[in-house]
């Protein structure tokens, strides 16, 4: 039986052979050992650890030289499980800090990594950059538009090594499918359909209760504006469907074969979005749609539409996520894991590449355990030898802010057009409106 640590001896192994972080060609362990920075422990804070964190925590933990020093979180029961986690995993207690703004005026933190609900990804970021300290973003980069622009120029200014959990830009069958749609195997591919499918239950309607003992909930909110009560039905995921905190399926879910979808298109911002949907399943405080359909338009060149079934689990061929390139000679089919297969003209399949790592469905927190290393040691490579990050946080920016267009015609129940250089709504008031939002007075985002 193959266990996480021995995973990660031999996936060393061969990330370095696949060129994916690894050993440079021609240099023995000794020179290599002797490169500055090569062999520096990593010191890292853990911003965020209820569930994905907690994930990300274990995964940083077990990654060689680092060392997860803090981990930070409102939930004071989130802090303490995530240290045992760090513990069993990393063999070191790390200390516990609710407040990320005292957390980052430590110096002993070379890097952190970022799991909190989605509005508070932009502001921490921002704030970690602005701290000198590296980061690694969970999905989507943003809340909304505007704050990935902001992310985008703050790393310029603060020359952070910056990526973005986009990981399937790290994982070796996801690459080799991406070069195969580049390199012409399915010809022209003009066309690409992604999707996430799920049986989420009802969040029911939300009663107004105190906050509990062990949430600091001013903090919690953070920089997204006050609401008058607190509710049962808030935390912890729930939040995701909430216009003030969350965004929808296409921000959590839908944004990672986006994502792909453009990498392997050569696609950046679209020319044109609509989207059509709604909250058709229960009536309960859900306030994005549980069923969605989105259009990219790429000029009069490309298409790529996403489809999101949040109270449906029924998956597209024979995956809850995935995406299909259309090709003039032919189709390539990439499911939720590290596998891939192309078809000819005739849907005849004619190479089927295969792995035992791949995607566990109905897994919110940590779906993809195993190829996550591969990430991993790509944002960690990064900072000891200025290796190239797989998905920096451009890569991040964009594909979000694309998934939160959809979101805005969605919201706006409006087709437009889109600025093909950076992504501005253009000529509709009502969706341009929301491009950013406001924010509790004090935390303002600023470069």
């Amino acid at each position: 039986m193959t266990t996480r640590r021995n995973f990660i001896k031999k996936a060393a192994i061969g990330t370095a052979a696949a060129s994916v972080g690894g050993v440079l060609p021609g240099f023995s362990a000794k020179s290599y050992n002797s490169i500055i920075g090569a062999n520096d422990k990593i010191r890292m804070a853990a911003i965020g650890v209820n569930s994905r964190g907690n994930a990300l925590a274990e995964g940083f933990a077990n990654e060689k030289n680092c060392e997860v020093t803090y981990v930070c979180d409102v939930d004071n029961r989130a802090m303490d499980k995530c240290s045992l986690t760090v513990l069993k995993n990393g063999g070191n207690t790390p200390k516990q800090e609710k407040d990320i703004r005292k957390l980052l005026e430590y110096k002993d933190i070379d890097a952190v990594f970022i799991a909190t609900p989605e509005h508070w990804h932009a502001p921490a970021a921002l704030m970690a950059m602005k701290a000198g300290k590296h980061v690694y973003l969970e999905k989507p980069t943003g809340h909304n538009p505007a704050e990935n622009e902001i992310l985008m120029e703050a790393v310029k200014k603060y020359k952070v090594v910056a990526a973005t959990g986009m990981q399937r830009r790290s994982w070796p069958n996801v690459i080799n499918a991406v070069q195969e749609v580049r390199s012409g195997a399915i010809g022209d591919v003009f066309f690409s359909k992604c999707w996430y499918s799920n049986n989420r239950p009802s969040i029911g309607v939300g009663k107004a209760t105190e906050v509990p003992e062990w949430l600091d909930w001013e903090l919690w909110q953070g920089p997204a504006p006050r609401v008058s009560n607190y509710k049962d039905n808030y935390l912890h995921y729930n939040w995701h469907w909430f216009y003030n905190w969350g965004t929808g399926e296409a921000g959590n879910n839908g944004v990672h074969f986006i994502d792909v979808v453009r990498w392997a298109m050569g696609l950046t911002f679209p020319t044109a979005v609509n989207s059509s949907g709604g909250r058709y399943y229960y009536n309960d405080d859900w306030e994005f749609p549980d069923s969605q359909v989105i259009n990219f338009e790429f000029g009069n060149e490309k298409l790529i539409t996403w489809e999101g079934k949040s109270a449906h689990g029924r998956g597209i061929e024979n995956s809850s996520v995935g995406a299909i390139f259309y090709g003039s000679e032919g189709s390539l089919v990439l499911g939720g894991g590290n596998a891939y297969k192309i078809y000819d003209k005739n849907d005849k399949e004619i190479k089927n590449v295969t792995s035992d790592m791949g995607f566990t469905a109905g897994d919110t927190i940590n779906p993809t355990q195993l190829l996550d290393h591969y990430h991993f040691l790509n944002f960690l490579d990064g900072i000891r030898k200025g290796t190239a990050l797989n998905a920096d946080i451009n890569v991040g920016c964009i594909s979000s802010t694309l998934a939160l267009l959809g979101n805005i015609a969605q919201r706006t129940k409006s087709s437009f057009m889109t600025n093909p250089v950076n992504g501005r709504i253009l000529d509709n008031k009502e969706a341009q409106s929301m491009w950013g939002r406001e924010y509790q007075k004090g935390w303002e985002m600023t470069i």
